[in-house]
């Protein structure tokens, strides 16, 4: 632990140091405005933090949304991943799947919910949308990671051989897997932040977006600034927590 905190101590002064000066600009911006319905105080806001961590509901939206988002996160990772090694055994699928990746990246998330709305539930459409979001992003990582690979060493296994499935679990899953992993904590968190929104404009019952939708309609501006705080406080955990699959990958590409 001591040696993690000493070789990132500048990361760690300056992303302290960076969050000092967002809580004074929200400060200063208050007592500038003085309007809570505009800039909400800092120490109602706090308090109405606290304040979430007592109340049922919240445990239970807060279960809601991140159970929805861990299912659309793996859902995507594990699609991208299969249709990533098809694409890399077929030149053809990869043309295939091409638009349809654009076609995801493209769509307006707004028109997408209003339809899922009418085919789908509203607990059902925010975890669409999140997928329709991370699937492509997921893809375009490995398929990037797939094509910086050795082409020497991809010809060396042409030249011998070496069957497509080895190809697949000897050469290409553990070298596309270090910078896929190294995103993995960024998806997630963007994961997070398009399923909260997704659950805002569809209303979800039960979720952190339909707590922030209750706290803009009924104007309470600290508990909707708490709610976004501790959104901000998940994903940058889930950031973080994710990271450490870097040395699972490391034990592994050793291991082969």
């Amino acid at each position: 632990m001591k040696k993690f905190f000493s070789s990132r101590k500048a990361d760690i002064i300056f992303s302290a140091a960076a969050i000092v000066f967002m809580l004074l600009a929200w400060i200063t911006a208050y007592y500038s405005v003085k309007n809570q319905y505009l800039v909400p105080s800092f120490s109602d806001s706090v308090k109405s933090l606290f304040e979430c961590f007592t109340e049922s509901e919240f445990y239970s939206a807060f279960a809601h949304t991140f159970l929805r988002t861990l299912s659309a996160f793996i859902l995507s990772f594990l699609l991208a991943g299969a249709c990533a090694s098809l694409s890399a055994l077929s030149g053809k699928f990869k043309a295939f799947l091409k638009p349809v990746t654009v076609l995801f990246r493209t769509v307006p998330t707004l028109a997408v919910i209003l339809l899922l709305l009418v085919w789908t539930s509203a607990k059902t459409a925010p975890q669409i949308v999140t997928f329709l979001v991370l699937f492509p992003i997921i893809y375009s990582q490995l398929t990037a990671a797939a094509e910086q690979i050795d082409g020497g060493l991809l010809q060396m296994a042409e030249v011998y051989g070496v069957s497509g499935r080895d190809r697949l679990f000897k050469i290409y899953l553990p070298q596309v897997s270090v910078p896929v992993f190294s995103e993995a904590g960024a998806n997630m968190s963007l994961g997070l932040k398009v399923m909260i929104s997704a659950e805002v404009m569809a209303s979800t019952y039960k979720s952190i977006g339909g707590l922030m939708n209750s706290a803009r309609a009924y104007l309470e501006m600290p508990r909707l600034a708490a709610l976004t705080l501790i959104t901000v406080a998940l994903g940058l955990a889930l950031d973080i927590a994710l990271s450490q699959l870097k040395r699972i990958n490391g034990r592994w590409y050793v291991g082969n």
